[in-house]
């Protein structure tokens, strides 16, 4: 059964989501980086595949606790998430999208983000 946030419940958890969105953000960087140069035929500073696979690991990791808290990823370049909720009875996403500092956007369930709208 999906999760409905309240407004305050989705901005509650929306500080710790920012925190390991930064920490996937770098993830997903370093994971660039070292794939790119395994495909070049060189090493990278950053290393192999062994941390190429962790990387791969924490990024699963922060991506399940976010699903297992009920929110939706849509996606991870850009980090995009949503919180299933109601507005005026009418089902809603809370949409956060990496680089934005609070939650303030919301789109109708059916209209995804292209529908998004300030709180």
């Amino acid at each position: 059964m999906e999760r409905i946030f309240t407004l305050d419940e989705a901005r509650a958890l929306l500080p710790a989501v920012i925190v390991e969105a930064a920490e996937l953000i770098a993830a997903r960087a370093d994971l660039a980086e070292i794939d790119f140069q395994r495909r070049a035929g060189g090493r990278s500073e950053l290393g192999g595949l062994p941390e190429l696979k962790g990387l791969q690991a924490r990024i699963e990791e922060i991506l399940s606790g976010w699903t297992e808290q009920g929110i939706e990823v849509k996606g991870i370049a850009p980090v995009l998430v949503d919180f299933p909720s109601l507005i005026d009875g009418a089902s809603v996403r809370l949409c956060w999208i990496e680089g934005e500092p609070e939650l303030g956007w919301y789109h109708r369930t059916e209209l995804g983000f292209a529908g998004r709208r300030p709180l």
